[in-house]
């Protein structure tokens, strides 16, 4: 499972403004106010497992947060950064969830016992609030850090905080290669956006109620078309597919424009045409998105990242080998701080 968030632009009305809000930009404001979004996806199969909406202005933590209800015991949850790492281990210990959650590599952690793995056992406290001293509050976490040497244009170290404390249940370089699953939450907000929503940027509800309404609708849809691909997976023979079991979405998206949207009212012909649907969506030639790496660029230049160039080679399949790295030596002031808590 994974946790992603996104944008989504809103009509320019006076209840979306106030509910929504304007995003910033260099100019003022934007042109249309804008609503954050919060997706949990199953990565294997891109099902929307649950979602939320709220304004721009919220953070990113209290959007996602009402998503952590809907984890348990059986399910592994990747998140990028910017989560608060504490509370949500807080709440996910009351589903029985494991975590895997990516760390800033800049944050100084003391190493409490390293393990036979490469990774090694932390703690961490509360940063703000009046349990930030409380030694009852700490909550024990397993490190991993790795590099990427095989990648090009990727950072030097990468962190990744983890509640699988056994290295030999979950050995670090597997947990390590498993997170990169995390990016198939990107694949379904472009399978939103792209695919689904036809390319249009702007919702087309009016008043705050009906934009989630709108947004409701729109993922429920996203489900019903990957129920469909999961349905019609097995009769599928892709091509040019390194893993035939998973087509992509833009092929299997097909079947609901070619068939008709409108189901026959007898019990019969809907069955039959179901089952139209299915052997057509079968029929499609399908092509693995599995295994691909492309540069982190924009079509619009608005942020720091290079600007969409259509002369650069894309969706270059490549395989991510992990290499695991010691941990940072600790500050003089860390350092001292955790030698005084061991003698005490």
């Amino acid at each position: 499972m994974a946790i992603d968030g996104s944008n989504i632009e809103v009509p320019d009305e006076a209840d979306n403004v106030k509910v929504f809000g304007y995003p910033g930009s260099r100019t003022g404001v934007t042109g249309y106010p804008q609503a954050q979004c919060a997706v949990l996806v199953e990565c294997a199969t891109h099902a929307i497992i649950a979602a939320n909406m709220g304004a721009y202005r919220d953070a990113e933590w209290t959007v996602c947060h009402p998503l952590l209800a809907s984890l348990n015991q059986t399910m592994l949850c990747l998140a990028d950064r910017g989560f608060k790492w504490v509370r949500a281990l807080v709440s996910c210990q009351s589903h029985r969830a494991q975590l895997l959650w990516r760390y800033a590599s800049n944050r100084q952690l003391p190493v409490q016992r390293m393990l036979a793995d490469g990774s090694f056992l932390s703690v961490l406290q509360p940063s703000r609030g009046p349990r930030r001293k409380d030694t009852q509050a700490a909550v024990t976490v397993r490190v991993i850090e790795y590099t990427l040497p095989d990648a090009e244009g990727t950072q030097g170290r990468y962190r990744l905080l983890t509640t699988l404390l056994d290295e030999h249940h979950a050995p670090a370089l597997e947990l390590a290669a498993q997170y990169h699953e995390r990016w198939e939450g990107e694949s379904v907000f472009d399978e939103l956006k792209t695919h689904l929503h036809q390319r249009r940027r702007v919702l087309r509800s009016k008043t705050p109620d009906l934009v989630r309404q709108e947004f409701y609708g729109w993922v429920l849809t996203h489900y019903a078309v990957r129920w469909l691909m999961h349905t019609a997976a097995p009769n599928i023979t892709c091509r040019h597919a390194r893993d035939p079991s998973w087509p992509t979405y833009s092929c299997c998206a097909e079947p609901s424009h070619s068939q008709g949207l409108s189901l026959p009212a007898h019990p019969r012909l809907r069955k039959r045409w179901f089952k139209d649907v299915l052997a057509h969506a079968a029929a499609l030639w399908c092509v693995s998105n599995r295994g691909k790496s492309n540069p982190r660029m924009v079509k619009r230049r608005n942020t720091p990242y290079a600007s969409h160039n259509r002369t650069v080679p894309r969706n270059q399949h490549q395989v991510f080998r992990p290499a695991l790295v010691p941990p940072l030596p600790l500050s003089k002031r860390k350092w001292y701080s955790q030698a005084k808590n061991q003698l005490h």
